[in-house]
């Protein structure tokens, strides 16, 4: 479990750190202080050399170019990723230390590295004659170098694929955004866990929100994954009725709750990172879902990271902070302030303290 994280040079970040993390850690500060950004970067230091989250993650905020020469292609805009936009001066870092519950060790934790470097190609004569610009990747489990534009873009269609070293295998991470999962994603993760004790969990998350639900199914075929980011997919039997009720039926809470639980479900050994947690329920329903992330991420050995802009987010997070296990296992608050190299962090005595007396730390 990670204990601390540093992160120099990326988006907004020249250099960053996070200290005394816990098994359940909520990030919070104004609009653009980087709450997002330090979810991407934990995302890529457990990733090891698999590009696909940061694909997923330049995608999602636009940070595309389309290819000139051809049209249909789309090529990542390196520039974003780097702190003040400039790949060719800095050095992305991520890198942490980790904390064995049982043994109580901490040891450095795998590095995440990436830098822009020239490499020469030599024709026939083994004389270097061009000069390639390339994207490095260093990681514990290797290096890797891809081919860029002289604009610093990096094609989709052209991206390799390197699978994980069956030795060196990186932890499951899962990311949820402030617009939750998609029908075809989320039906892959209930695919992941069905008819194993994981489907027990998820039915008893989504009871938080609808005590009468008994089952849950679904019902969207494989080839209609892409077809609809509606809410729907799914159908539910309640206690006190014999007929399927689509799940889009109970609301915006319970499938909130749904995607929650099934990104917890299959994180099991590794990391949940949701942006905005709250997203969709109601402030009466935040401490049942800290409770639910709580039990199960001890059960499943998943640590959380979360951001929220909402005060009763945090203030719900104080009856977790007040558990015996608290201080065992770890419950932090992480405020991050734009220009800081160090978040903020709110111990669980200090989220105690700051609920009763009414302290903001937001």
């Amino acid at each position: 479990m990670l204990k601390t994280v540093h992160i120099k040079n990326f988006r907004g970040f020249e250099s960053f750190e996070l200290q005394n993390l816990g098994r359940i850690n909520l990030l919070v500060g104004k609009n653009n202080s980087g709450k997002t950004s330090v979810l991407e970067a934990i995302q890529l230091l457990h990733s090891g050399l698999n590009l696909e989250p940061l694909t997923e993650i330049m995608l999602n905020r636009g940070e595309f170019v389309w290819n000139e020469r051809e049209p249909s292609q789309r090529e990542l805009d390196l520039n974003c990723l780097f702190y003040g936009y400039k790949p060719e001066d800095n050095k992305i870092t991520i890198s942490g230390t980790k904390d064995n519950l049982q043994n109580k060790d901490t040891q450095k934790n795998t590095d995440f590295n990436a830098y822009l470097t020239w490499r020469s190609s030599p024709n026939t004569q083994n004389i270097p004659i061009l000069q390639k610009k390339v994207l490095s990747i260093n990681h514990t489990q290797g290096q890797e170098a891809f081919i860029i534009s002289d604009y610093n873009t990096l094609s989709l269609e052209n991206l390799p694929y390197f699978p994980q070293p069956k030795d060196k295998p990186s932890q499951k991470t899962r990311f949820i955004n402030s617009t939750s999962l998609t029908v075809g994603r989320m039906i892959d993760l209930f695919n992941e866990i069905v008819l194993n004790p994981e489907e027990l969990i998820v039915n008893e998350a989504l009871k938080t929100i609808e005590p009468k639900l008994k089952r849950i199914a679904p019902v969207v075929p494989q080839t209609s994954h892409n077809l609809s980011n509606l809410r729907g997919g799914f159908v539910v039997r309640l206690a006190d009725s014999e007929q399927r009720i689509p799940i889009g039926s109970l609301g915006d809470g319970i499938w909130r709750m749904l995607g929650l639980a099934l990104s917890l479900a299959c994180a099991k050994g590794g990391v949940l990172l949701v942006d905005e947690i709250d997203t969709g329920l109601h402030f009466t329903t935040l401490t049942d879902m800290w409770k639910l992330l709580w039990e199960t991420a001890k059960k499943l050995d998943v640590q959380v990271f979360a951001t929220t802009h909402s005060s009763d987010c945090w203030l719900s997070l104080a009856t977790i902070a007040s558990q015996d296990d608290a201080v065992k296992e770890g419950v932090s608050i992480q405020r991050i302030e734009p220009h800081k190299k160090q978040a903020v962090a709110f111990t669980e005595e200090e989220i105690i303290i700051a609920a009763e007396r009414g302290i903001e730390v937001r």
